[in-house]
């Protein structure tokens, strides 16, 4: 689906090719350019940040990367390489004029004490521009009130699969990543459960993965029965 159909279906889309390599300057400008004014960018925070060089996922990373570099990135490590992950990604959240960074780990970061701690010292030195939220996205067996007291301590929104667990700070944000897998369709009384864990707080969800446009568009006709059915708002959000 082209941007500009896109953004005349939905209000809010999350970025995930900043997550595997940050596109060029031209490309924002041109996404930027392609959406109206008050369209809603949300970003993935480049992988050097939170996932370590053994990731499958850098298989699509095309900066290259020494070998004492590929040591120090990943885990939030506050390294010179993590830290200009971060200018960049915040670079990249100032062209689109981004509301949102996603800060998303891997299974594999698990809630011990050093990485407690190497997630406390990257979010104090980071430098966090004003009027953009910073959104954390743990996964595996992160327990609630750890999860609450960081979010709480460190300003942070907590991203979770609805499907799996609450989100546990004010401002939700839901990432839908498939029940059965990457391709699920999500039956109507899925959707209709969806609506109900939402609720009427204020919530952003996110459909992962472009193909999930159909399930996005039916979720915001559920909860927005009386809008315009072309258009889905910012809390009834697209696909990521």
């Amino acid at each position: 689906m082209a941007l500009g159909s896109y953004a005349q279906r939905f209000g809010v889309l999350e970025v995930q090719q900043t997550f595997y390599e940050p596109p060029r300057e031209t490309t924002l400008r041109r996404w930027r350019a392609t959406v109206p004014p008050g369209f809603e960018f949300t970003v993935k925070a480049w992988q050097l940040i939170t996932h370590e060089a053994r990731s499958s996922t850098y298989r699509r990373l095309r900066t290259p990367l020494s070998a004492e570099e590929r040591a120090e990135v990943g885990g939030f490590r506050w390294t010179p390489v993590v830290a200009r992950a971060w200018d960049t990604t915040l670079a990249c959240a100032s062209i689109l004029e981004a509301t949102t960074i996603l800060l998303q780990c891997p299974a594999s970061f698990r809630p011990t004490e050093p990485a407690i701690a190497r997630l406390r010292e990257f979010l104090t030195r980071a430098r966090r521009p004003a009027g953009v939220r910073l959104v954390w996205e743990p996964r595996g067996p992160w327990p609630d009130e750890v999860v609450r007291e960081l979010c709480e301590e460190l300003d942070l929104t907590h991203a979770a699969d609805p499907f799996l667990r609450p989100s546990l700070t004010p401002t939700a944000y839901y990432r839908l990543h498939g029940i059965t897998g990457a391709r699920h369709v999500y039956s109507d009384d899925e959707l209709a459960r969806l609506a109900g864990i939402v609720g009427a707080g204020p919530a952003y969800v996110m459909f992962n993965n472009l193909p999930r446009a159909a399930d996005a568009s039916r979720f915001s006709r559920l909860v927005h029965p009386d809008a315009d059915a072309s258009r889905s708002t910012p809390a009834g959000a697209g696909p990521a």
